[in-house]
């Protein structure tokens, strides 16, 4: 039986593999800088409910636009 938790976690893994690929990243980059600002938490498992039920293009644009939001509020990559 698969449970909620592991549910989120397939899918986060699916939308940051998904959107490293569309940025030309690696996807431990990717998480990393995800994780830097909580945004696995904030937007993949939080907003799980509605993500979802996105196409994967959409997925990936919203991770894209909330990491971009993000570092350019924070001043950008380290």
């Amino acid at each position: 039986m698969t449970t909620l938790a592991s549910k989120k976690i397939q899918f986060a893994t699916l939308a940051i593999g998904a959107t490293a690929r569309q940025m030309g990243v690696s996807s431990t980059d990717l998480y990393n800088r995800l994780k830097r600002y909580n945004l696995i938490r904030r937007l993949l498992f939080d907003c799980y409910d509605t993500l979802h039920a996105e196409s994967i293009e959409g997925v990936v644009w919203n991770v894209t636009q909330a990491l971009s939001n993000w570092e350019k509020k924070e001043g950008g990559l380290s």
